[in-house]
């Protein structure tokens, strides 16, 4: 008997692109060609007229052939992620502040859920300010946070699941930004940029929060 032909591990679960083409297409063909399309609506691929006849032709598919057409031209699902940027793209974020938090002798908070614009910055001197981002609802891929403190701290906390960057100074303080590099494809990246002097400003993930629908909240803002 020849052992080495005989494999003890069953072989992965095809799927639609790989499998052999005139066989039947079962619920769970559909299902996952259905992922592969929403991801690709959700990244700008396909628009949603096109993304809506795709659909109805992969659901109305009695065979694998039938579906392979519909992504033929489409990556899988969390396939060829690109790395967040150490520094925003040129001419991602304006020169200017969308909003400008101050706590001067005293404490600024936002939090919650707010959106923020691509340029926020925060000024502490004598005081705190914190930029909680851990609930927002992001309308950017690309989100610099610029803060500066002189005796007093700016806190930034963000979700788990989006990319963090730091680039900043501290003289007499404390400049620390906690990098992440997020998984999931586009999610938004944070840039925490800033001076601190006789302050602190940092910048951590808030543990168990996390933007929970990212690509049906990319393909909520694609559909406008």
């Amino acid at each position: 008997m020849d052992l080495e032909k005989r494999s003890p591990t069953p072989p992965a679960e095809a799927s639609p692109r790989t499998a052999t083409p005139h066989l039947r297409a079962s619920d769970a063909d559909r299902e996952r060609a259905a992922e592969v399309l929403a991801d690709a609506l959700a990244t700008g691929r396909i628009d949603p007229q096109e993304h809506s006849e795709r659909l109805d032709r992969v659901y109305a598919a009695k065979t694998l052939a039938e579906i392979e057409p519909q992504l033929a031209d489409l990556p899988d699902p969390g396939t060829s992620l690109t790395e967040a940027p150490a520094r925003p793209t040129p001419g991602a974020i304006p020169e200017s502040a969308d909003d400008t938090l101050y706590g001067i002798f005293s404490d600024v908070v936002r939090r919650g859920r707010w959106s923020p614009g691509r340029r926020t910055h925060a000024y502490a001197v004598f005081g705190d300010v914190v930029v909680d981002l851990s609930e927002a609802v992001f309308q950017h891929r690309q989100i610099v946070v610029k803060g500066f403190a002189l005796f007093g701290n700016v806190k930034v906390r963000v979700p788990e699941n989006v990319s963090l960057r730091g680039r900043g100074t501290a003289v007499f303080g404390a400049f620390e930004v906690d990098t992440l590099a997020s998984a999931e494809r586009d999610a938004p990246v944070v840039f925490v940029e800033g001076l601190a002097v006789f302050g602190d400003l940092t910048a951590r993930p808030r543990h168990g929060k996390l933007i929970r629908d990212l690509r049906g909240l990319l393909r909520k803002r694609l559909q406008g």
